[in-house]
């Protein structure tokens, strides 16, 4: 698919980007990086650059942070039996094993539970309230879960139960009625950073009882790498405490002493530890088990102690996470079908598609593979005799939850935001539904709303395209929402050599300008090769990274798109 490239032009400070540059010796393209970023104080660029635990902001500074701590102690005191109740995702997974190894440390023994995705849906439900109560709990913890859960929190009340709930999702209008409610998107926060994570809440909890036992800051600074992992997992944006922790986390992931998570990484086979091993690597595979209604599994592997079992429950996850890609692969398969054997999906700006049988574990994944596909908005629907369950993805522009909303008297129920939803309705429902939100779409979305943009951020040229400069990118780590891998241009490149890998799924380049001779791949634009052939001149657009081989660095361009030079 053609896309328009968009070249962010940018008023550059030729004083900033040279006193950056001099001060924090680093390349002109790394200051022109940093300089663009908006970050001009030395502290400011410091705390980017190479954050210390003295960058942390204050956990007592959360709403509730306070109430929680003393509750938390008084369990202890009193031997009161303390469960931990998250979700099934990479987010509430870590967050878990977080808080069960920090108590553990304490020697408190705490109990867990995890909703399966497929029975129970996420979030607290009246079914696991009361199984927790007959298991003779007196607290309840929350993480990454819980702000909306009035109803769960006034039943685990008369079931004589505390809740504590800790969460980053955004609050309704009440709160529930708990102990303590610590969630910095609380409209009556005061804390100086309100994009956590709920495994980066979870830590901040640990920081607080960490100060309130007068222990040493490092009982809680160990279990950096989960909330590194959590907080990169949950596209959070990474700026401010969310860098703090992913960079500093991302240090102690290289050595890691959690069994269960090395494990996972010797699984991964990924050469390095960076931003890409998690999100590419550890994050699906942990996701896979909640996916498959095995979230139990992640939780096992990286609370263990025992190597051995780590490297099963390691094994027992790839294959979960194979099961979860075969799965995908069909029903994205089955999909293309259907949009392609239904003429009405021609003309329509926005595609719901529905069969029985589908997996709602993964419905997402697909919606979002075929939004990349036909860079239209996307509802997949499993039915499932008389109700149907669906997940959709949205392009940039449209608002996919208004969107559900507006056809909401043919839904039982619609969540989400603007780019991502999930929602539920009676089978009988599916066709007036379609019918109504297609009707939508199609006097909302534009034409020019369904032309991929390609944001290119900066370019490169012969005098900065140099190893050094490439390597020094890895100063920008970690890689996230809020900090993305930057998109380069390299103009007017002649094609010396062209080729497809992977039955034609791949592409790759031998390139040339002046003297620099350019590698390029791109991964998933094969057909693009026939497009082109030796001689020609092109521009590419990509990510640029250092390809390693027999001992010997080259300069690699990730393309994510290429077209004729432009005279």
């Amino acid at each position: 698919m053609k896309k328009i490239w968009k070249e962010i032009k940018l008023e550059e400070d030729t004083k900033l980007i040279e006193k950056i540059q001099s001060k924090f010796n680093v390349s002109e393209l790394i200051a022109r990086i940093i300089a663009s970023k908006g970050l001009e104080k030395d502290e400011d660029i410091q705390k980017f650059l190479a954050p210390t635990r003295n960058d942390f902001h204050d956990p007592y500074e959360m709403p509730d942070m306070q109430k929680a701590v003393d509750r938390i102690l008084k369990a202890i005191t009193s031997n009161e039996k303390i469960a931990i109740y998250g979700d099934y995702d990479v987010d509430g997974i870590t967050s878990t094993t977080l808080l069960k190894k920090y108590f553990k440390d304490r020697g408190v023994e705490v109990g867990t539970y995890i909703p399966n995705r497929l029975n129970e849906g996420y979030g607290l439900n009246n079914e696991a309230i009361n199984k927790i109560a007959e298991d003779g709990y007196n607290l309840i913890i929350t993480v990454d879960t819980g702000i909306t859960a009035n109803e769960q929190v006034e039943l685990a009340r008369s079931l004589n139960m505390d809740v504590i709930i800790t969460d980053h999702h955004e609050p309704a209008e009440t709160i529930p009625d708990a102990v303590a409610v610590v969630d910095c998107k609380r409209s009556d926060s005061k804390y100086p950073f309100r994009e956590l994570c709920g495994c980066g809440v979870a830590f901040k909890l640990t920081q607080a009882l960490t100060k309130a036992l007068d222990i040493s800051e490092n009982e809680s600074l160990k279990y950096l790498d989960l909330a590194a992992i959590g907080t990169i997992s949950d596209i959070v944006p990474l700026e401010d405490e969310n860098r703090v922790i992913a960079k500093l986390g991302l240090l102690l992931v290289a050595q890691t002493k959690n069994v269960g998570l090395r494990a996972l990484f010797n699984q991964c086979k990924f050469k390095t530890i960076d931003s890409q091993t998690v999100s590419f690597g550890i994050s699906p595979r942990v996701n896979a088990c909640g996916r498959m209604g095995h979230q139990e599994e992640a939780l096992e592997l990286l609370v263990t102690d025992d190597p051995i079992v780590a490297r099963k429950k390691a094994a027992i996850i790839e294959d979960y996470n194979k099961q979860r890609q075969d799965i995908e692969k069909k029903i994205f398969e089955e999909a293309i079908w259907e949009i392609a054997s239904d003429p009405r999906y021609e003309t329509a700006k926005a595609l719901v598609v529905g069969k029985k049988k589908w997996h709602n574990g993964v419905i997402g994944i697909i919606a979002s593979k075929i939004t990349e596909r036909f860079y239209k908005p996307s509802i997949l629907i499993n039915f499932e005799e008389d109700e149907a369950h669906g997940s959709g993805r949205s392009i940039e522009g449209f608002d996919l939850h208004e969107a559900a909303l507006k056809c909401s008297d043919h839904l039982i129920q619609a969540g989400g935001h603007a780019m991502a939803i999930g929602c539920k309705l009676k089978t009988s429902e599916f066709e007036a539904f379609r019918d109504e939100f297609e009707k939508y779409a199609n006097e909302n979305i534009t034409d020019e709303m369904m032309v991929p943009v390609l944001n290119i951020d900066y370019e490169i040229s012969d005098k900065n395209f140099d190893l050094k400069s490439i390597e020094e990118l890895q100063l920008l780590e970690p890689y996230g929402a809020g900090n993305s891998k930057p998109t380069f241009i390299y103009k007017d490149l002649r094609i010396d050599g062209i080729r497809k890998l992977s039955e034609g799924k791949h592409m790759k380049l031998q390139l040339k300008s002046g003297n620099n001779a350019v590698e390029a791949i791109g991964f998933g634009i094969g057909e693009l090769a026939d497009e082109y052939q030796i001689g020609d001149r092109i521009d590419v657009a990509g990510n640029l990274e250092i390809n390693e081989y027999n001992g010997k660095k080259n300069i690699q361009i990730v393309l994510k798109d290429l077209r004729k030079s432009i005279k």
